[in-house]
């Protein structure tokens, strides 16, 4: 087999995995808060990583971390996973999942205008083009085909999946400034945000024993979403001949979302939600004009 046969491969398991989560968060917020959800998935998430760093050989590096990297790290963790998760799953439990996933995928065109004044980076017309057509899509999502009405679906639900976009653009731009091994910032990251998540849980939240079906669910979203997803698009990356070809199959994961979305939870997939996504896809698509 090729290895750009194999970074597809990894790829589309990638984006097929992403595309379950949506589900995975609602149907685990039935058992949990959205920060109980955090704390157990994101541990799931932690080990999974150090047994990917053992396994690989690495762990030793993250005790060689030097002292900016430590606290770039602290800053990742305080962003993501704590508050982006924490926010995103708050949304999740307020919104449909048809609406919060579309709404979470502009986190792309929120990271090319954060560019602009934190990168130093120009926009240009297609930028301006991309941000018009997909938030066209966010309103018609969000008002469930009445777009003219201004009348949201849950304001505050479309609001935190939104700043929640925010939060992820600010993450990926911050870690532009690290060297490290990605695996082993990952992991970095998630064990300096578990005093934030751990410390959140006890001021907000009654200890009780979790359930086991929250615990499942828990361990999927950890365990893929936050981990395995990641470890399989960076193999598809550093395989592949063609990044643009290979970064293209993420448009097929909200389409394939929605799929889930209806068989496994039930919602019944609205049109509004369909010519909504259309155009946050199409939106994205702009960015890519030479």
């Amino acid at each position: 087999m090729t290895s750009q046969r194999q970074a597809i491969l990894y790829g589309l398991g990638a984006v097929l995995l992403w595309s379950t989560v949506a589900t995975a968060f609602k149907l685990s917020l039935r058992h949990f808060s959205p920060i109980e959800l955090l704390l157990y998935s994101g541990s799931f998430s932690t080990l999974l990583l150090g047994a990917i760093l053992l396994f690989q050989g690495k762990f030793h590096l993250v005790f060689q971390c030097s002292r900016p990297e430590y606290l770039l790290s602290i800053l990742l963790g305080l962003l993501s996973p704590f508050l982006y998760y924490l926010i995103l799953f708050k949304a999740y439990e307020l919104l449909p999942a048809q609406q919060a996933q579309p709404l979470n995928y502009t986190w792309a065109i929120t990271l090319s205008l954060l560019a602009v004044p934190l990168l130093k980076q120009k926009i240009g017309w297609q930028q301006w083009l991309a941000l018009l057509v997909s938030y066209c899509g966010v309103v018609v999502i969000a008002t469930e085909g009445r777009p003219f009405s201004l009348q949201f679906t849950d304001p505050l639900g479309v609001a935190l999946a939104l700043i929640s976009t925010v939060i992820w653009a600010l993450y990926w731009i911050f870690s532009t400034r690290d060297r490290r091994d990605p695996v082993v910032g990952l992991f970095v990251n998630f064990l300096c945000s578990f005093p934030f998540v751990f410390g959140y849980y006890l001021l907000t939240t009654e200890l009780r024993m979790p359930p086991l079906s929250g615990l499942l669910g828990a361990a999927y979203v950890g365990t893929f979403e936050m981990g395995i997803c990641f470890v399989l698009w960076l193999m598809a990356m550093k395989l592949t001949d063609s990044t643009a070809r290979i970064s293209n199959l993420i448009f097929l994961s909200p389409f394939l979302s929605l799929v889930f979305i209806h068989f496994l939870l039930g919602e019944e997939i609205l049109a509004a939600t369909f010519i909504g996504l259309v155009l946050i896809v199409a939106g994205l698509f702009c960015q890519r004009i030479r």
